[in-house]
Formats: C-alpha cells, structure tokens, sequence
C-alpha cells in the first residue's frame, strides 16, 4: 500500500468538492529514501544525497505508469534507473514520488518491496512493474 500526502489529499478534497483547482504536476520525480518520510506531511526521513545522486523523472504519462487496476493499482511501465553512486549511499528502503526535481511536495510515499544497497558503481534499477502506487 502507499500512502497519499496530507498535501495531495488537500488538493483533491478541493478540487473535487470546493472551489479549488488541482492540475497534475507537469513532470514528477522518483527519489530514494534511507528512512522513511513521514507518509503524511513528507517530512522527516532521509533523502539519499551525494554521490551523484538525482531523483528521476517519473512521469507523468502513459508511457510511465499502466493503466489503473485492481481499484487503483499502478506500476511503472519501463525500466527506471537512478544514476549510478560514486559514493556508498546506505541501504534505501523507501521510495516518494514528487513534484520536483528537488524540495516539492511529496504525492506519495511507500516502503521498497525489496531495499536496495546503494553502493560505489552499482546501477541502482527497478524494473517494469516493480514499483506500485496503490488507492486503496
């Protein structure tokens, strides 16, 4: 399960019910945590940096995330693939996907299925299907 921030669940509550407008961010990014940020409010936890670190762009389109199923399932429809460390960067356990490329609001966030060692010249990569966002 992932879990919606307090920022995206706003936004939604007034679009949908007041007078607020919401549109889609324009890109979003995938970014690594070594902790995991507070589901709700996006703070806390621990951002990978360093090393040639970068969050990836993510989308949004169809060509990034399939279809919606199961109630609101999505996966990542390729390959995504961070940049490679040139310093060990811990064990990321966590991944969020944001607005920006850096700062931002955070949309979601969710625990890695598999935690993965970010080490010195390791290609860090998840596979098609590997990363799901979740509404229910």
């Amino acid at each position: 399960m992932s879990d919606k921030s307090n920022y995206l669940e706003t936004q939604i509550i007034n679009h949908l019910f007041r007078s607020g407008t919401f549109a889609k961010p324009a890109t979003i990014f995938l970014a690594l945590f070594t902790s995991a940020p507070d589901a709700e409010t996006g703070a806390g936890g621990t951002e990978v940096s360093g090393g040639g670190y970068a969050r990836v762009q993510a989308g949004p389109g169809d060509g990034f995330w399939d279809a919606p199923a199961n109630g609101g399932d999505t996966a990542n429809t390729g390959e995504i693939v961070f940049p490679t460390p040139s310093v060990a960067q811990g064990l990321a356990t966590h991944f969020a996907i944001f607005d920006a490329l850096t700062g931002g609001n955070m949309v979601y966030s969710k625990a890695l299925d598999t935690p993965r060692t970010l080490a010195v010249g390791v290609v860090v990569k998840f596979p098609a299907g590997s990363l799901t966002v979740s509404e229910q």
